[in-house]
């Protein structure tokens, strides 16, 4: 009881880490000034470190003191949790792009005029900028954030199949499956945990008690917030650290239960245990009918073509996840952490409860491997379609301020290099690479209060406003005040009305496809003769994670990145993280 006890707070603790790092992916990209396709590469290095050591662990893991073992990987997880956030504390404060912060290098005063600062003191602060640019922080310090989540899925992988395997030893032979089942529970609240863990971290700012809070001129909405990501890591480091002390005392073995026979076969509870089997198959090929039972296997045309479906539909599922928050961000004009506490509050548990159902269901109904077949493809037929709605639910891109919307007298377009500049702040010398957008009273963004033709400003920090801005008065249709506040204009009521529709879609398409997703894996077991059931799970796990696992966050965030409208730039004039996409090519 107290192993199993242990083990749920260690389940736990790991799905805890696990998707707080999905959670910071948005935060870490524009902290560190990456691309999506970079952050996904750094995403995938929890399963390159699991694969890493996973042959090991099973062959050598049995032999050794499982508990300590645990207890090990444990301490592991704490460790690159610690040095994911170690960055942080040495990377000094965050410096996001704004044109205001050139008044603060050049010592002026806090009432600016954004169209004389562009003109008067370009010159300065490109000196200003290249001189610090020497003594900031190498840029690669996200290969701490890499080596972190690596050892995380190495800390991470002796934990389910040494746990697993000293329940099936110990415990009587009824209560294994009824433990199992307990710490896959447990295990569904860790996700909705991690989520809830991100969603507060990212409402906190990323220097939060070293800066006045009061000078920032971003909010949570801006493309340019990043939250308080150091934070969830150093927590889920500190509960990895406190799951590892209980196995330090527990004993490498118990004694059996009396009506246990000697000579059970012990049941493989999961996926894992079996995976580990493959590759210790792999490293030894002198086992002579391995390659045989592959070649059965792989020649199993149904068997055959539901690996290659799974791999589809799991490598869409990882690249969905993992880009989740920044797809509501982008889209629908949420913040960061409302993203993740919905993720957290409606997308998961529909997931589990769907995932009992399933296996309920099947039960219940006794389903044959045809009856099987057809329930989960009906169910993720009825998911993809649900899925295509989301197509409809989609909001338009920010409105941009433009020389056509001005000289055609046309709808205003979405965001264009070269279309930002009009004879309204042709006296300006604006810099077009700065990203510090305005909303103006007539609902339009300008990319900044230069290329706005702002001339004054008053208050401070976020409550900074600019007026006698030209361009506003350039509007013929605008007879309003020719001001503007900080931000990009908020998305129409409509597009709140969508998000609502979004939420709905996503919650019901994850419920049918959790349903299917029992009876699809059951399958597996079904349609292979039984001496290869253990490998074609095995291999089925393998295939999943190098091929799906791994590379999905990265090409997806590739993708991702060929939908940028807009580059930010670092402090050194080089490209930074992505501030605007073109939402209709991202949706």
């Amino acid at each position: 009881q107290a192993f199993l006890a242990a083990l749920s707070f260690t389940y736990l603790s790991k799905t805890l880490s696990g998707t707080n790092m999905k959670s910071s992916i948005t935060q870490i990209e524009r902290r560190f000034d990456l691309t999506s396709s970079t952050v996904g590469f750094i995403d995938g290095s929890f399963e390159m470190g699991n694969l890493l050591v996973i042959a090991f662990v099973s062959y050598f893991g049995a032999k050794l003191h499982r508990p300590k073992l645990i207890a090990a990987g444990c301490f592991t997880m704490a460790l690159g949790s610690l040095l994911t956030a170690m960055p942080h504390f040495f990377m000094g404060y965050y410096k996001y792009e704004t044109a205001s912060q050139a008044a603060s290098t050049v010592n002026l005063t806090s009432s600016i005029n954004p169209c004389s600062l562009h003109q008067d003191v370009n010159k300065t602060l490109l000196e200003v900028s290249q001189s610090g640019c020497e003594k900031e922080p190498s840029s690669r310090m996200w290969i701490y954030i890499f080596l972190g989540n690596l050892l995380r899925g190495i800390g991470e992988t002796p934990i389910t199949p040494l746990g697993i395997s000293y329940l099936d030893d110990f415990a009587k032979e009824e209560d294994v499956p009824v433990y199992v089942a307990s710490l896959h529970t447990i295990a569904m609240l860790g996700p909705m945990f991690g989520f809830l863990l991100g969603s507060l971290c990212a409402r906190l700012y990323v220097d939060i008690g070293f800066v006045d809070l009061g000078s920032i001129t971003i909010t949570p909405q801006d493309s340019r917030w990043v939250g308080a990501w150091w934070l969830g890591f150093l927590i889920s480091g500190v509960t990895s650290f406190l799951a590892a002390i209980p196995f330090c005392f527990l004993p490498k073995s118990l004694k059996k239960p009396e009506e246990t026979n000697n000579d059970k076969t012990s049941y493989d509870y999961s996926p894992v245990i079996m995976s580990f089997i493959f590759q210790i198959q792999l490293i030894y090929p002198f086992l002579s009918d391995f390659y045989t039972s592959l070649k059965k296997l792989l020649s199993n045309r149904m068997y055959f073509t539901l690996l290659c479906c799974s791999l589809l539909q799991f490598s869409g599922f990882i690249g969905f996840l993992t880009y989740k928050p920044k797809y509501m961000e982008q889209q629908y004009g949420q913040s960061t952490s409302k993203s993740n506490f919905l993720i957290g509050l409606t997308s998961l548990p529909p997931v589990g409860i769907g995932i009992f159902l399933g296996g309920l269901i099947m039960k219940k109904y006794k389903m044959s491997i045809i009856g099987a077949t057809k329930f989960a493809f009906s169910m993720s037929f009825l998911s993809y379609t649900l899925g295509l709605l989301t197509f409809f639910v989609g909001c338009e891109n920010h409105v941009f301020f433009s020389t056509a919307a001005i000289v055609q007298k046309i709808k205003p377009i979405p965001y264009h290099e070269n279309a930002i500049f009009s004879e309204c702040n042709s006296d300006c010398n604006c810099a077009s690479n700065v990203w510090d957008p305005v909303c103006g009273d007539n609902g339009l963004t300008y990319v900044s209060a230069c290329l706005a033709g702002c001339t004054t400003s008053v208050g401070h920090g976020k409550n900074t406003v600019f007026h006698n801005c030209s361009c506003l008065k350039a509007s013929s249709s605008w007879t309003g005040n020719n001001s503007a506040t900080l931000g990009q204009c908020p998305k129409s009521e409509d597009c709140s009305t969508k998000f609502i529709y979004y939420t709905v879609i996503q919650v019901l398409s994850g419920f049918c496809f959790a349903l299917g997703g029992t009876p699809a894996y059951m399958i597996i077991f079904r349609c292979v003769q039984p001496e290869l059931k253990s490998l074609a799970v095995g291999l089925f796990t393998l295939i999943m994670r190098m091929l799906a696992g791994i590379p999905a966050p990265v090409y997806f965030g590739a993708l991702i990145d060929r939908t940028c409208l807009k580059w930010g730039s670092t402090s050194c004039g080089q490209r930074g993280a992505c501030r605007l996409y073109d939402s209709t090519a991202y949706r």
